[in-house]
């Protein structure tokens, strides 16, 4: 059974900095792309950044870029995501997911987490 975990979310003030994780166990960790999707209270799922199985490519949403990095541990089956200079719209529960490949689409992606509270106060 596939499980995806994510830990780290919580309250920081504008300009802070925090970094989520994602712990992956019941799949073949090295062999999916992993990606960080977010979802705020009465919007959308939104993309926010995906990585390549070993990491060699990554992409970004645009509203995080530059602040937000995303990166994975192969051996610990571990996938990170660091936000620095978070902004109240930042807010929102984060959701990581493994796929085949790396995509922006919420459809590219087979297994997701139950997610994880990130809150930006002003």
């Amino acid at each position: 059974q596939v499980q995806l975990v994510e830990s780290g979310g919580g309250l920081v003030q504008a300009g802070g900095s925090l970094r989520v994780s994602c712990a992956a166990s019941g799949l073949t960790f090295r062999s999916y792309a992993m990606a960080w999707f977010r979802q705020a209270p009465e919007k959308e799922r939104e993309f926010v950044a995906a990585i390549s199985n070993f990491g060699i490519r990554r992409l970004y949403g645009e509203s995080v870029k530059g602040r937000f990095t995303i990166s994975r541990d192969n051996a610990k089956n571990t996938v990170y995501l660091q936000m620095n200079s978070l902004k109240p719209e930042d807010t929102a529960v984060y959701y990581c997911a493994a796929g085949l490949t790396v995509a922006q689409g919420v459809s590219g992606y087979n297994y997701w987490g139950q997610g994880t509270q990130v809150t930006v106060s002003s």
